[in-house]
């Protein structure tokens, strides 16, 4: 599936069900139905609980996605790490961490990695991830999260966000007129204790 198609999904399935997991948090992707989201109380990478997705359909020609999106202003003009910890059973298809950066006119397809170079398969314990992106100086949001695609079991715990260096990236939006005051201010409940 292409990075705009991922995208365009995103945007337009944030209506779909909150299960037990916090208000920050939310299912969406092509197929949220076919997937249940859960914290997982006896599996943790360090801590008490971590995310479940875990696939309630056999077979699933599409995927679901456990996602955030929250203001991008602590990090305006910034190369920025996310960092976190994934373990995934009987992966169909493939599983990735991702980070999306937009502008505040519309969703942007320029500064996004969804790790589809370096797809998660089948069974694997723990394991840290990384992605390394440039947050325009006139970014408004930050949107994160992982995805499966077909079916199995992730879990995802203890996000992190690091700067690791400066950023001279800048959307090409003349409309961005200022970061949103709906947004989360800055990523919240990464480990999922809350």
């Amino acid at each position: 599936m292409k990075k705009t198609s991922i995208l365009i999904i995103l945007i337009f399935e944030l209506n779909s069900c909150k299960q037990n997991l916090s208000n920050e948090w939310f299912k969406v992707g092509n197929k949220p139905e076919s997937y249940k989201i859960d914290l997982e109380n006896s599996i943790a990478q360090n801590g008490e609980k971590s995310a479940l997705i875990e696939s309630i359909e056999s077979d699933i020609n599409g995927f679901g996605t456990l996602m955030q999106t929250c203001s991008a202003k602590e990090y305006l003009g910034k190369k920025v790490k996310m960092s976190g910890f994934i373990k995934t059973e009987n992966i169909s298809n493939w599983v990735g961490m991702w980070l999306r950066i937009d502008p505040i006119k519309s969703p942007s397809s320029e500064y996004f990695d969804n790790m589809r170079d370096r797809q998660i398969k089948g069974t694997s314990n723990w394991t840290k991830y990384e992605i390394i992106l440039d947050i325009p100086t006139n970014s408004n949001s930050m949107n994160f999260g992982v995805l499966i695609n077909g079916t199995g079991k992730v879990w995802f715990d203890n996000l992190s966000f690091e700067v690791v260096g400066k950023s001279t990236e800048k959307f090409n939006d003349p409309l961005n007129i200022g970061i949103s005051n709906k947004l989360l201010r800055k990523p919240t409940n990464l480990d999922f204790e809350e």
